[in-house]
């Protein structure tokens, strides 16, 4: 006989059954894989082609895999970071993409601030929103003859200095506009707050509202980071010599022998080495950056 259950007390539900993926879910995460796997291979092909001897180049058959279809090497690997080019590009774009990053942060977050909080008399809120949308979309290739002109004029053609600049400046919109929406979605009664305890409104976004938006803004630093790391046509236009970056660096490998496949793969791979290890290392300010404010109660 079944016992009863005693007055007051709940009794235990039974576990609900697992329901069984549908077809559909099916079909989806197959076309996923094969989505990651399609997207994926350009990079396993450059992998391969790095690690590979320059007469297997066109000889390897299949796909390309080491210790199977070819016995891998570390050559061209060693001889692109002893060219003293490969590593001059190397830490040119490192410095340009982080200084321009923070230059960028430096002035993109109080003006995001300003525009989250503040109404402007002369021109309204929605209007300068509008216009750094604008010049987010503005190709830099229709501003590079002027910017090449106002660096000659300065004598800044061919430095780090030159490109930091000009990176930040079309890196700029893209902060201001990511992180307006975080302060938006902020409280503000948090920092009406910190105003009645006597603080400035710098004190407000200071100690109130920057820390609670730091991880919009360590996202859309890491975002805009990878768009300075990336550029070609301000530093093919400004640098020569001195001030060459990673992009630059990977058109070179194409001579009047053609295109060298090892050289550029092993320029493509350092190319992408330093953005995903530091999208790695961030990635949880990432994905709660970019959905903060997503969900509103």
């Amino acid at each position: 006989m079944a016992e009863a259950a005693l007055p007051g007390t709940a009794s235990a539900a039974p576990p609900a059954p697992r329901r069984l993926p549908s077809l559909a879910e099916a079909l989806l995460s197959v076309l996923a894989v094969i989505a990651t796997m399609i997207f994926l291979f350009p990079i396993y092909w450059a992998l391969s082609q790095s690690l590979r001897d320059p007469i297997e180049t066109f000889t390897v058959a299949g796909f390309g895999i080491p210790w199977i279809d070819f016995e891998p090497t570390l050559d061209n690997w060693r001889d692109q970071l002893a060219i003293p080019e490969t590593r001059r590009a190397l830490a040119n774009s490192t410095v340009i993409a982080t200084g321009a990053s923070l230059l960028a942060l430096l002035l993109g977050t109080p003006a995001a601030y300003a525009l989250a909080r503040f109404r402007f008399r002369l021109i309204p809120n929605r209007d300068l929103t509008v216009w750094f949308l604008s010049q987010r979309v503005l190709p830099p290739v229709a501003t590079v003859v002027p910017f090449y002109l106002v660096m000659r004029t300065l004598g800044l053609l061919d430095t780090q200095l030159a490109l930091v600049l000009l990176n930040a400046t079309f890196i700029l919109p893209f902060v201001v506009v990511i992180v307006r929406q975080t302060f938006l979605d902020l409280p503000r009664e948090l920092e009406e707050a910190a105003l009645v305890d006597g603080a400035s409104f710098w004190g407000a976004f200071w100690r109130v509202a920057l820390p609670l938006a730091m991880p919009s803004v360590a996202a859309s630093g890491l975002i805009v980071f990878s768009f300075a790391w990336n550029d070609f046509i301000l530093a093919i236009t400004i640098a020569s010599r001195e001030a060459i970056t990673v992009p630059m660096h990977m058109a070179g490998a194409v001579d009047t022998r053609g295109v060298q496949f090892w050289f550029m793969s092993v320029r493509a791979m350092i190319a992408m080495i330093p953005p995903v290890i530091v999208a790695l290392l961030a990635q949880r300010y990432i994905v709660r950056g970019l959905t903060l404010g997503a969900v509103k109660g």
